[in-house]
Parts: structure tokens; C-alpha cells; sequence
């Protein structure tokens, strides 16, 4: 039995086959701590949902076929937009590179292929709401590089942006880089702050940094200029 005051990760599956959706949702619900709180096979749909319902992962097939007005890479941007507060999973049955490092530049937290073990699964849900990026080594690093390249063929004013950060900016973003969520970077700090105020320290970084991709974002920046130091990631 979970403590009462824990709540289940809430999931929306977005999975244009039923049969997979069916078998993933009677495999996730087992888990103590994980809901499938809604589900679809259309990119609509999933729009409208992620919308609407308190969801905290968006479990994201990037083939939704046919009938579906849009590709779920087409749709990271917008489910982003549509819900906040939720981090995108990408489940995936392609090696791509490419199109997984566009997911990535879209927003993605993460990316696991159908052809993973369920426990590796529920492994990278668990490690993406804990607020840790889950690509495997090859494609982090792709990641890493390519925007080291662009900050190369750029003039470079990194300098002076972070100059700009105060001490305790500085601090939560090496928060953020240990994968803390914004209730527990308040607890971390001396003195305690609350979630709101972490909030409003992470719009003025982001403002500061000009990162206009959130948190994820702000990770590889941290991670590029020595801000924070990136987790152990697992291999695929």
C-alpha cells in the first residue's frame, strides 16, 4: 500500500493501436504508483485530453497512423502548450536517430523503445516524473553536441548571461540538474522556499538564459556550461 498522502503518477497513453493501449494500461495499473488516467489513438484527441485532465506524463507513440490528423512528433509542441505541467515520454518502435533528436529539440523528457522490457518502462516513467532526462548514451550525446555547435557558430554571450544569475538561481539550477522537482528544491534551500517561489526563480533564469524550452531546456544548457553534472543515463 502506497502512504495516503503519496498520489499515483497519472498518465495519458496516446497509442494509436488498441491492443497496445489495452496491454499497457492492464500492465502500468498494477504499479502502486501509477494511473492511466486517460487514453486516445489520435492526435486530436490527445490534444484535447492533455487539455483537460491533471496528467503528469504523456506517454507518446510518435506513429499514430493513418486515421490520426497529425504524427505525435508533429503534436510535442502543442500537447507541451496544451498541459505544462506534463512531461512527454516518447514510446517509440523506430531507431531514428534523427527523428529522435528532433522529439528532443520539441521538448521530449525521454524516449523508450517498444521492444524495451515494461519494467524499463516503468523505470523511465518513474525517472522522468522524478524530473530526470531518459534518453539512452548515443542520443544525449548527439544532443550534447549539436548544441555545443550551435553555440560555437554563434557569437557567444553565455558569459554574460550567467554572470547575470544570482547565487540562489545558480543553486536551483544545480537542483534541477539532480532531477528535484519544484516542491523539493524548496525544501533543499536554506531557508525552506515554496513551489511558487521556485516557480517564479526558474521564469527568471529562463528569462535570463533566454531558453524559450522549459526545463528540459535548461537542463542541457546546465549541463553544457558546467552548471550542473549530467545524471548516470541507462543504455538501451
Amino acid at each position: 500500500m502506497l502512504p495516503q498522502e503519496t498520489k499515483p503518477i497519472r498518465i495519458l497513453l496516446v497509442d494509436d493501436q488498441r491492443s497496445i493501449r489495452e496491454g499497457y494500461r492492464m500492465l502500468l495499473e498494477v504499479q502502486p504508483d501509477i494511473k492511466v488516467v486517460a487514453e486516445t489513438g489520435r492526435s486530436d484527441e490527445a490534444l484535447e485530453l492533455a487539455s483537460r485532465e491533471a496528467v503528469d506524463i504523456i506517454l507518446l507513440d510518435l506513429d499514430l497512423g493513418a486515421q490520426s490528423p497529425e504524427s505525435g512528433l508533429d503534436i510535442i509542441t502543442k500537447l507541451r502548450a496544451a498541459n505544462t505541467e506534463a512531461l512527454i515520454l516518447i514510446l517509440t518502435g523506430a531507431s531514428d536517430l534523427e527523428t529522435h533528436q528532433e522529439a528532443a529539440r520539441r521538448g521530449a523528457m525521454g524516449l523508450v523503445n517498444k521492444d524495451q522490457s515494461f519494467q524499463f518502462i516503468v523505470k523511465a516513467i518513474r525517472k522522468v516524473h522524478a524530473g530526470e532526462a531518459w534518453f539512452d548514451r548515443a542520443l544525449f550525446g548527439a544532443i550534447l553536441t549539436e548544441r555545443g555547435d550551435a553555440a560555437r557558430k554563434a557569437e557567444n554571450p553565455e558569459v554574460i548571461k550567467i554572470a547575470s544569475l544570482t547565487e540562489r538561481e545558480l543553486e536551483i539550477i544545480k537542483l534541477v540538474g539532480h532531477g528535484l522537482k519544484n516542491k523539493e528544491i524548496g525544501q533543499q534551500l536554506n531557508p525552506h522556499i515554496g513551489e511558487t517561489t521556485v516557480r517564479n526563480h526558474l521564469n527568471t533564469i529562463f528569462n535570463k538564459l533566454e531558453i524559450k524550452g522549459g526545463r528540459f531546456e535548461l537542463l542541457i544548457y546546465a549541463y553544457r556550461h558546467g552548471l550542473a553534472s549530467p545524471p548516470i543515463l541507462e543504455n538501451n
